[in-house]
């Protein structure tokens, strides 16, 4: 197997992690009956978002690169402030 087919790799998984969110947070909402975001999306979203900055970056695309990176700030800084609600 090739890089590219190992950097391809990284990138859908990175994706698929980053779709899962949705997911955990849909079944989590369901399953309360009124829309909630488990501490499990913050994961799924930190995991996929920084999987795909690595993607971005290995593919030189700034506009990716800024996406992903803002995002991956965000998140980290929602578990912090989970963390240190209580």
């Amino acid at each position: 197997m090739d890089y590219k087919t190992i950097w391809l790799a990284i990138g859908f998984g990175g994706q698929l992690l980053f779709s899962l969110r949705f997911l955990v947070q849909w079944i989590a909402s369901e399953r309360s009956k009124k829309s909630v975001i488990p501490i499990s999306f913050w994961y799924l979203s930190i995991a996929g978002g920084l999987t795909l900055l690595a993607y971005a970056i290995w593919r030189r695309d700034p506009v990716f690169i800024l996406g992903q990176s803002t995002g991956c700030f965000i998140y980290a800084r929602n578990l912090y402030l989970i963390r240190h609600a209580g």
